[in-house]
């Protein structure tokens, strides 16, 4: 274990590994990244449905789209590393006359940055849904943007994390993070059960427990851990033949094609903040409902595994990116409010120019620095499922 490092990442998962990637790649090395778990990438990382899109309600978060899908479509070449890649697409049903009207405003925003988001008809969804048997009675609109889809977290975290060790960079699993040492304002190092690492910089990419770490600098991160519930079905005739991401927006439903059968998942709005990772099958129950009358043919088939992830949430639903202003050398890249592995390509280039050039510049994140919450909530993302 190194005793000392210019940069401290604390996580593993896709955010952590990213940024350490992308600092590697400007031809800083003297890093270390640390992660708790045994293992890279079994956090919030390895527990998500892998999707990834451009329907999104701001600004900000439709340009971080662009930069990392853009990153995303050629990542299996530049990383020598095969990822399950599909753009497919992302549908959006809207049965609430409200939600057409905001989807409407979106969809504006969208296509000013050239984003081939469409608005549908009911009887237009089978064109991008073909040979699937959904039930749209109660189904006013839909959106549908065909550059969105679905991809690899596996694949994605070990092309990360085999570039960031051919590089020269120490990756440290099975170290859990206890202290940060700070002191006139400036970090001095960071402790784990096991070892002590001096540093003046440490890179907050904790996921849920990134309010847990800011603690440990003494700097109150908004982020809570909300939890997401996925469930995969066996093989089944009538799954779906494209592996397009159905969304019904108004429970938070959703379902893709998933190895001959499905992919689904939907999160209890009624539940709170949580580190609690185990399933809860009672609310399966009313997940199968949905599911049901959503997807009829999800009824004929067996349930194949199920897990649970969380959503590192922020009050606005938008990623807390960058230095904390009274602690320069507390860097963030938190809050993703579940958008972190499509995020993360971007992010991490964003966050190795923070550190590097003194501001991130390929995209302006002071918007989303800590220190908007201090002026109180102007805009909120909405398109959250």
């Amino acid at each position: 274990m190194k005793n000392s490092a210019e940069v401290v990442i604390v996580g593993g998962g896709i955010v952590g590994l990213s940024v350490a990637y992308h600092l590697a790649r400007r031809g800083m090395t003297d890093i270390v990244v640390l992660e708790k778990e045994d293992m890279c990438g079994t956090g919030s990382t390895g527990r998500c449905a892998g999707g990834f899109r451009h329907q999104f309600s701001t600004e900000v978060n439709i340009k971080l789209s662009l930069l990392s899908v853009k990153m995303l479509e050629s990542f299996a070449e530049e990383m020598d590393q095969p990822i399950d890649f599909h753009q497919d697409g992302y549908l959006f049903l809207l049965k609430d006359p409200a939600d057409v009207e905001v989807f409407r405003k979106n969809a504006e925003i969208q296509r000013r940055f050239d984003i081939p988001v469409e608005f549908l008809k009911p009887e237009e969804i089978v064109r991008v849904l073909p040979n699937t048997e959904i039930h749209l009675d109660d189904v006013i609109a839909a959106t549908y943007c065909g550059k969105d889809g679905i991809s690899d977290p596996a694949g994605v975290t070990e092309g990360y994390r085999k570039n960031v060790v051919r590089m020269g960079v120490p990756i440290y699993t099975g170290e859990e993070v206890v202290a940060i040492d700070v002191a006139n304002g400036k970090i001095e190092g960071v402790r784990t059960k096991n070892h002590d690492i001096k540093t003046n910089t440490v890179v907050n990419a904790a996921g849920p427990f990134a309010g847990v770490l800011g603690k440990m600098a003494g700097i109150d991160v908004p982020v809570v851990p909300l939890r997401r519930f996925i469930w995969t079905t066996k093989p089944f005739d009538k799954a779906p033949s494209r592996w397009t991401l159905v969304i019904d927006f108004s429970t938070g439903f959703y379902f893709h094609r998933e190895s001959g059968g499905v992919l689904f998942g939907m999160g209890n709005r009624e539940e709170g903040p949580t580190f609690d990772l185990s399933v809860d099958w009672k609310f399966f129950d009313k997940v199968m409902e949905i599911a049901v009358e959503r997807f009829p043919p999800i009824a004929e088939t067996a349930i194949k595994n199920s897990w649970a992830g969380s959503y590192e949430t922020s009050p606005d639903a938008h990623p807390i990116l960058g230095r904390v202003p009274e602690l320069p050398g507390f860097v963030l890249a938190n809050g993703f409010s579940g958008h972190g592995f499509q995020h993360a390509p971007g992010v991490g280039q964003l966050i190795a120019e923070e550190i590097l050039d003194g501001k991130a510049h390929t995209i302006d994140i002071s918007p989303l620095s800590i220190a908007r919450f201090a002026k109180g909530l102007h805009e909120v993302e909405k398109n959250v499922v």
